[in-house]
């Protein structure tokens, strides 16, 4: 039997999953992959099984009839393969790097087969985090952090004394968006939104970190992560993503993590866990680092910041509905049919329209997402029909009132 650590690597295709695979790449003496995921992308799915010598590998639905899949994998299809995959008795380490709700589902059967978990997806806690961190309790399964933000704080809490943390500091780097006007934001392109000044990132993650609905999510997901309430955890805008996290310590002095934007660093972190990193990437050198800018997340600038932190105070069904709209939204703004400020109306709208309930279990959770999901669709199709928003469509106003 082989004595390298096996791993899943759920959405291989994406930003983090390419990244993941090549940190496999560095080290092929310590991991070995087993699982392979990907939505549509079957093409770089079985180059990837190909590469690694993969046999198990999981597909979206749309794409499960390619001819690039051949004949030699064990092919599944959809959430039951994914959470086939997540709980497999031969994987010693999965990694979520599904993007958006989808992922909670395999978080869900990760944790509740025992497996140590290295997440990237964080929606998952934004939507289940009492859920998933009781079932770990439970299970024994280890929640290890991926997200570059979170891997610094996980790691400087490794050398701190029991009752010392009095809070954490998110950093976020403002977005593509940071410098122009407030009221241009809203009517922003799509190019430029893409346009990220320091992270290399997927279309989603990267428009999600122009609202800051991004930096909301991780605020909750370090709230279940490090079992912090809400007001102990800040953010700043930190405009060259340097210094990842602080924490706070009880003496009012902080920790802080730095290094170079790169996100092989929290993800080899998270791959060798418990044990010291394997590869340099990036070596960051004092020298390099120049002048360092902190300063406060502005309200009117980042309405979707405000709306998914209200969201998370609220409790309950809230989260999963913001969550929902938000990446609805985003869809139907990267294909041109609402504008960039049209994204807070629709998460706004879907938050007012839909009720909040208990999140008792996932069940319940799930039924949340999917009418979250139905209302926000309507909500897109009724700003396109009033607007005549799209490709041709004539410009809004930013306007948004109430958000």
């Amino acid at each position: 039997m082989s004595s390298r650590k096996r791993i899943a690597v759920l959405g291989s295709t994406g930003s983090i999953g390419r990244s993941v695979l090549s940190v496999v790449e560095s080290n092929p003496d310590v991991f070995e992959v087993v699982g392979l995921s990907a939505l549509r992308n079957a093409e770089l799915l079985a180059a990837q099984a190909k590469q690694f010598g993969v046999v198990k590998v999981a597909i979206g639905e749309e794409a499960a009839g390619s001819s690039s899949l051949g004949a030699d994998l064990e092919i599944g299809v959809g959430e039951e393969a994914l959470v086939e995959l997540a709980s497999d008795p031969d994987v010693d380490l999965v990694v979520n790097a599904l993007v958006g709700t989808a992922g909670l589902p395999v978080t869900a059967a990760s944790v509740g087969a025992g497996k140590r978990l290295a997440i990237a997806n964080k929606e998952s806690l934004v939507m289940a985090g009492e859920l998933v961190t009781s079932l770990a309790g439970r299970t024994g399964s280890e929640l290890i952090p991926v997200d570059s933000e979170h891997s610094s704080i996980f790691r400087c809490l490794r050398g701190t004394a029991h009752g010392e943390v009095t809070g954490v500091v998110l950093t976020a780097s403002g977005g593509p968006l940071r410098d122009l006007p407030v009221g241009e934001v809203g009517s922003a392109t799509v190019e430029a939104v893409l346009s990220h000044p320091t992270w290399d990132m997927g279309r989603k993650i990267t428009v999600d970190s122009a609202t800051l609905a991004n930096k909301a999510m991780e605020v909750v997901e370090a709230m279940w992560l490090f079992d912090l309430p809400l007001e102990l955890i800040d953010v700043v805008v930190h405009r060259e993503s340097i210094v990842h996290s602080l924490v706070r310590l009880c003496d009012g002095s902080l920790l802080a993590h730095l290094g170079s934007p790169d996100m092989r660093v929290p993800i080899q972190y998270a791959l060798f866990y418990p044990d010291a990193p394997g590869t340099s990437f990036n070596e960051f050198r004092p020298a390099d680092m120049g002048t360092l800018n902190f300063g406060p997340v502005e309200a009117e600038r980042y309405p979707c910041f405000g709306l998914i932190l209200a969201s998370a105070r609220e409790g309950g069904t809230a989260p999963t509905i913001a969550t929902t709209a938000d990446e609805v939204a985003v869809g139907a703004f990267l294909e041109g049919r609402i504008r960039f400020g049209d994204i807070a109306t629709v998460i706004a709208r879907t938050l007012d329209a839909e009720g909040t309930g208990p999140a008792e279990n996932l069940a319940a959770i799930f039924e949340a997402e999917r009418s979250a999901r139905t209302t926000a669709v309507e909500i897109v199709d009724d700003i396109v029909g009033r607007t005549g928003h799209g490709p041709a469509g004539a410009a809004l106003t930013n306007n948004h009132s109430g958000v």
